[in-house]
């Protein structure tokens, strides 16, 4: 395969330097940037389509020569200060234009982790956040992420780098509101469990089998719409002068409860 080389700002170049801060471009062309080592990786291993590999002229390493070579992607070389624009803050040596996959609540039942919890991050403000949650949902088992509502967007630069790549181990799916999950849920033999600082004590709310977490929105807590729809809501024990918890953090403890529930 030839190389593609590209030393001066162009149409495609610019194509992909918007998929960094333009939501609409990146849902519209249904691609995103991944930067760096392990993000890279898991895309990889997980079977997300690479549509292209960007690198600098004259950069090459093992891993990014492997990667070259095997994965039938596009490849382009790009002059050091293009490629600069693209690496993020931390440079990195490689950046991987990875396709998005579609959101539609059928693809939940797709999962390679079937048995996990499906986590649903109602109308999140914070990509930190979520890419913070994905990690966490990746490390307890998990088998999807689901963002609902007028929110962030999971597939921004700063949720992907958050995840270190875990959100590509998990089925990810933005979606307007609750009734579609509500209705796959109610389909399928999942309790939909929230989380509030009013509710049932966290060790009392029954996590194992099929159970949705929903998290609520980081200032409001969860909509109106998701908490008629909860079976149950769980609270977080706390003890200090802390009113709530973040909520990629209170997402974080729920999951690790349903793991040891689930033994």
């Amino acid at each position: 395969m030839t190389d593609l080389r590209i030393t001066r700002e162009n149409a495609r170049f610019q194509q992909w330097e918007a998929l960094l801060t333009n939501r609409a471009k990146r849902h519209r062309n249904r691609e995103l940037l991944v930067q760096g080592v392990r993000p890279i990786t898991r895309a990889v291993e997980e079977g997300w389509t690479v549509r292209a590999l960007l690198r600098a002229e004259g950069a090459a390493s093992a891993w990014s020569d492997r990667l070259w070579s095997s994965t039938g992607a596009e490849r382009v070389v790009l002059s050091p200060a293009l490629h600069a624009r693209l690496s993020g803050k931390d440079g990195a040596e490689l950046v991987a234009v990875v396709e998005m996959p579609e959101d539609g609540v059928e693809r939940l039942a797709d999962s390679s982790r079937p048995h996990g919890p499906v986590v649903v991050l109602d109308r999140p403000t914070s990509p930190g956040n979520i890419g913070t949650l994905a990690r966490s949902a990746d490390a307890f088992g998990a088998s999807a992420l689901v963002v609902t509502g007028h929110a962030a967007d999971p597939y921004d630069p700063q949720a992907v780098r958050a995840s270190t790549g875990s959100l590509f181990a998990l089925t990810v799916l933005r979606v307007p509101g609750p009734g579609p999950v509500v209705e796959y849920a109610h389909a399928h033999g999942y309790r939909i469990v929230g989380t509030d600082e009013e509710g049932t004590p966290l060790a009392d709310v029954a996590l194992g089998g099929r159970v949705l977490v929903v998290v609520g929105n980081e200032t409001t807590g969860l909509s109106s719409g998701w908490r008629a729809a909860c079976d149950d809501v769980a609270s977080i024990p706390m003890v200090g002068t802390a009113s709530s918890l973040n909520a990629a953090v209170a997402g974080s403890i729920v999951l690790h409860e349903a793991l040891r529930q689930r033994g």
